[in-house]
């Protein structure tokens, strides 16, 4: 597949673009209420500039960079387990134990700074597709494919539900509780002065204690109603960039005009409906239920080719371009990329919880894009530099050591 000291730089470009596309999506969810996440009007009466805000990542980023992100595991997984099987180890096994060691990461990263972790997900997850590497790529996109529909049905049967106690809640002689239930489960996805919106307004904008006591009260429900309605896709994409990377897709093997010609059919198969379910979103006010039915399950299906898209726009422009130093920059980044992912919660949560600069709630989602800015030029300024002295990032490193049981060198002979 590769030789066991190489370096990809696709698969790093690919990472680096992902991590910084995570942050265009993750800075509401770091900024604002949760439920502002799917809904923008949560945050209050929205200006133009906001709803172009949302829309831009609804059409770009939304899915797609977490899509890649997964397709870029699942891919790793086997360039992992392919090196230490040709050192002699048991490959399984090795990721078996960094998936361990994950999921410790990951429970440190919600409960200590933010609620949207993703790598305990992966871990788990990690573990499933284990069962499918000796897969052809047809199989693995088949199975992937059958993933991506198990979770599609489980979105659209849970919104149809919400669709049908809406119904019922609004017919006349309806039972008080019935009406009184839905109003309270939707009324911190519609109503920026919900009791849920002011208290977890409240709640981020307290000390660390507080903000940790209540991420603790919240684990394992929470976090378990976001992995019901993440993993199935997740494996989809795992599965998906397993099969990318043994027909070449993710290696950068394929010619410049074959990534332009992917890109153009990809997007342009998903970027028509997804706009028409922006514009539908935004002529319907936000309204709860379309707001939410299109980032959950609406929307899904368009969001498959346009992350296969975005892989393929980005090696296009890589093969057109070569090793630049913008490309070597964002490739830093990529090799960075569990330092980045988690550097970037350590550093937005300082500056919007109340333990930092207290902005929780206070920006408007139009002026969200600074902060992203900002984030972007950290992670392609010191990630570079950061690599000159050292083999590779601080919590790679830290996450490596930790899974051969032993410390491993990282700085660099010069």
């Amino acid at each position: 597949m590769t030789a066991p000291s190489s370096r990809l730089l696709s698969m790093d470009v690919l990472r680096g673009c992902a991590v910084m596309g995570i942050l265009w999506m993750n800075i509401t969810a770091f900024a604002l209420p949760q439920p502002a996440y799917f809904n923008p009007a949560v945050s209050g009466p929205l200006s133009a500039s906001d709803v172009a805000f949302w829309a831009v990542g609804f059409l770009f980023f939304d899915g797609k960079m977490r899509g890649l992100f997964a397709l870029l595991f699942g891919a790793s997984m086997l360039l992992l387990i392919d090196r230490e099987e040709m050192a002699g180890r048991d490959g399984r096994r090795a990721q078996m134990v960094r998936a361990a060691w994950l999921f410790l990461f990951g429970l440190a990263h919600y409960l200590l700074l933010w609620w949207g972790d993703i790598l305990m997900t992966y871990a788990i997850v990690g573990l499933v597709a284990l069962l499918f590497i000796r897969h052809e790529p047809l199989s693995l996109v088949k199975w992937a494919f059958l993933f991506f529909l198990l979770h599609f049905l489980l979105c659209v049967a849970f919104l149809l539900s919400l669709y049908s106690w809406s119904h019922a809640a609004s017919a006349p002689g309806t039972a008080a509780d019935i009406r009184d239930g839905f109003t309270h489960f939707i009324a911190p996805y519609s109503d920026p002065r919900s009791a849920a919106v002011h208290a977890e307004t409240a709640t981020y904008r307290s000390g660390f204690v507080d903000i940790v006591r209540h991420h603790l009260a919240g684990y394992p429900g929470q976090w378990f109603w976001s992995f019901l309605f993440t993993a199935l896709e997740t494996l989809g994409f795992m599965l998906l960039g397993m099969a990318m990377l043994k027909g070449g897709f993710l290696t950068g093997r394929w010619s410049a005009e074959q990534y332009w010609r992917t890109a153009r059919h990809c997007f342009l198969i998903g970027l028509p409906p997804m706009a028409a379910l922006a514009l539908w979103v935004v002529l319907s006010r936000f309204a709860a239920l379309p707001a939410l039915g299109s980032m959950m399950a609406w929307s899904f299906p368009f969001r498959i080719p346009l992350t296969v898209g975005w892989a393929a726009l980005i090696l296009w422009l890589l093969a057109g371009r070569g090793q630049s130093r913008i490309t070597s920059a964002i490739a830093a980044a990529g090799r960075m990329a569990f330092s980045n992912y988690l550097g970037t919660s350590l550093v937005m949560t300082a500056i919007f919880y109340g333990w930092g600069l207290g902005l929780f709630g206070q920006v408007r989602p139009a002026a969200l894009p600074l902060f992203v800015l900002g984030g972007w030029a950290v992670m392609l300024l010191w990630s570079p530099l950061w690599l000159k002295r050292f083999g590779s990032g601080p919590l790679e490193w830290l996450w490596r050591s930790l899974a051969k049981g032993r410390l491993q060198k990282i700085r660099k002979n010069i």
